[in-house]
């Protein structure tokens, strides 16, 4: 009897320790994907997104600018980013200070970079290039911009264990994924793979893109426009271990950049992966964007 008892005794404390120990987990999740949205890389200091056209495009506060900034927090002209054949330079005006670094330029070779992109500064604005398709525009960052200011946290679905699914990877080598972003671009992308899984008993996959070490999925499911954003949500997941499975912990399901501004162009769910079951998991969205 005392031996039953010792394992109950183990069992519950075991049990307990995994419930602590995972909700610790979504805590800390949490907590560094709100640092992340807050940072300076992060999307809730976003305060425009400007195709540029060939030739010279001015920047600033000015109004008389084929692109304006913010005019609280730029001076009236900044100088001209110009676009030529797919590449893009800048060039400030003599009486504005911009910096790459902590240097202040009067030139500057903006795309194409290697590795990160390069990014311009004036005063609280950051600047760099994005390319989609053919198309090349300004993405501005604003460290004091009104979506950062205004955050007040993302609301999530209570955490529940059970959404923690146990999947199998299904190699599809060669495969590519025709991706629409919510501009109405569209474009390929490879997929490492798919994942097969179960909920309530019925069998559901989704498309990965990213690679077969860390896969990424865009899905929508019946939460969309009602509880979660319109547009889908993202969801992450380890690579496969050594008998081809792993784990979609939808707690971990998380909103796109356009939930939380409208300068962002956000990819959304191939026909694939929206999903014919209400997932109760992850976070919310209750928003205009």
């Amino acid at each position: 009897m005392k031996t039953i008892m010792s394992l109950l005794v183990i069992s519950l404390f075991f049990t307990a320790f995994t419930v602590d120990t995972y909700e610790e987990e979504i805590k800390n999740w949490k907590n560094q994907r709100i640092e992340s949205l807050k940072s300076e890389e992060g999307w809730l200091n976003l305060a425009g997104l400007f195709w540029l056209e060939e030739g010279e495009n001015t920047i600033g506060g000015d109004k008389k600018n084929s692109i304006v900034f913010p005019a609280d927090h730029s001076d009236a002209f900044l100088g001209k980013v110009i676009l030529k054949n797919g590449k893009v330079s800048f060039e400030s005006s003599k009486s504005s200070e911009v910096l790459k670094g902590d240097e202040k330029v009067s030139q500057a070779e903006v795309f194409p970079y290697t590795g990160k992109p390069v990014v311009l500064k004036h005063k609280t604005l950051r600047w760099f290039i994005i390319q989609r398709g053919d198309k090349y525009a300004i993405r501005l960052r604003d460290l004091e911009g009104p979506y950062l200011k205004e955050f007040k946290g993302i609301e999530s679905f209570p955490l529940d264990q059970n959404w923690k699914v146990k999947a199998k990877f299904v190699p599809t080598p060669g495969k590519k994924l025709n991706i629409t972003d919510i501009t109405g671009r569209t474009y390929e992308q490879e997929s490492p793979g798919k994942l097969e899984f179960k909920i309530d008993g019925k069998e559901y996959s989704l498309e990965a893109v990213g690679s077969k070490e860390r896969l990424h999925f865009v899905f929508g499911d019946l939460t969309n426009k009602h509880d979660t954003y319109g547009g889908g949500r993202f969801l992450d997941a380890k690579g496969p271990d050594a008998e081809g499975f792993t784990y979609l912990d939808f707690n971990k399901a998380y909103n796109p950049p356009c939930a939380f501004t409208p300068f962002a162009t956000c990819p959304l769910p191939t026909k694939e992966n929206k999903l014919a079951v209400a997932i109760r998991s992850g976070e919310k969205y209750h928003g205009d964007h």
